[in-house]
């Protein structure tokens, strides 16, 4: 079995999940789905004992504290702390500057639900088994819906012995093109996890973007460590241009390679992502904390403290969280990030 290098990468405000993630403890910390927080959860899957090595947590100081508590039963975890916000290509750099060169790196985002864990492990390791081979190794997540907030990925050619090559990354499509994509089959939405070998990933990067590979290289070399810490210098890093693996690599790369991925995957991106993903009543109701429903369909109550009585309402959500309280409709979940508290949270 290879053995996998879990690489979390801890960032992001989540204000879309507002008022419940707020800018000091966002939804990777939070239980949102079951008793775990999501950023747990993800710890959780990539356990020894299905392969996986000792994590490597990126994250920014001002979650620090939360990844460290959260890392109780993981001692062997290192921590890469940065110095400033510059997405998640140089977020990745870093990882693979600080690792073996033949490790292979699992990227995961620390705030996506996964329901089906054995899965999970499934494709990772198929996707190790590819990056082996001098592969960059997205997830196809199996696209169940015509979602217009997510890229997609279109299948190409198979490859031995265990994926396909990409034949191209999609940007977020409207409705119209998101249903003809799942009405024709071979796209899958791009989930954001990523397997590679450290060398060939950094290859990659000196080749299409060789001022962030070296500005990254300079953080590393200045920086300095600290325990199970380790800092990168912050002038070199700030260097750095915002850019994602994606833009940065993944679509300039002729190494794309895809697993395909049927685990039950969501990013949890809004209140009503979260509905989904919760255990519902046969009306599809979901509650957490204090609520009780009557003549309710599709509707979401979370409330820290408060009770929630809802009557005859139907496609709602409703969210407490001490002082704040929060009602949308089902559709308007996607808009919860442009109001006031959520911006200046």
């Amino acid at each position: 079995m290879t053995q996998i290098t879990p690489v979390i990468l801890c960032g992001g405000s989540g204000t879309r999940l507002w008022p419940r993630s707020r800018a000091t403890k966002p939804k990777p910390f939070l239980p949102l789905v079951g008793d775990e927080t999501l950023f747990e959860a993800t710890v959780g899957r990539c356990a020894r004992e299905a392969g996986f090595s000792a994590p490597v947590v990126v994250t920014g100081a001002a979650h620090l504290e939360h990844v460290e508590a959260q890392l109780a039963t993981r001692s062997d975890a290192r921590i890469i702390v940065e110095p400033s916000a510059r997405n998640t290509a140089a977020a990745i750099a870093l990882a693979a500057l600080r690792l073996p060169p033949e490790a292979i790196m699992l990227v995961c985002p620390s705030d996506h639900h996964i329901a089906d864990c054995d899965s999970f492990q499934q494709s990772a390791h198929a996707a190790a088994r590819l990056a082996q081979t001098g592969w960059l190794v997205s997830f196809g997540i199996a696209a169940t819906a015509p979602e217009t907030g997510f890229g997609y990925i279109r299948q190409g050619s198979a490859l031995e012995p265990d994926g396909f090559k990409i034949d191209r990354f999609v940007e977020k499509p409207d409705a119209a093109r998101a249903q003809a994509f799942l009405d024709e089959g071979g796209y899958h939405w791009n989930g954001g996890i990523f397997a590679f070998a450290a060398a060939t990933f950094l290859a990659e990067l000196e080749a299409h973007r060789p001022q962030m590979a070296a500005a990254a290289r300079a953080a590393v070399a200045a920086g300095r460590e600290d325990g199970h810490r380790f800092h990168p210098d912050a002038d070199d890093f700030a260097r750095i241009d915002s850019e994602s693996v994606d833009y940065a690599v993944m679509e300039n790369t002729d190494r794309a390679a895809m697993v395909l991925a049927d685990m039950g995957w969501s990013d949890i991106g809004n209140w009503q992502a979260l509905h989904a993903a919760m255990p519902r009543d046969e009306a599809g109701n979901a509650t957490r904390g204090r609520a009780e429903l009557v003549d309710c369909a599709n509707v979401l109550v979370s409330s820290d403290g408060p009770r929630v009585s809802v009557i005859g309402a139907s496609d709602l959500i409703i969210v407490v969280d001490g002082d704040e309280v929060l009602v949308t409709t089902a559709d308007g979940a996607q808009r919860v990030g442009k109001l006031g508290g959520a911006v200046n949270q």
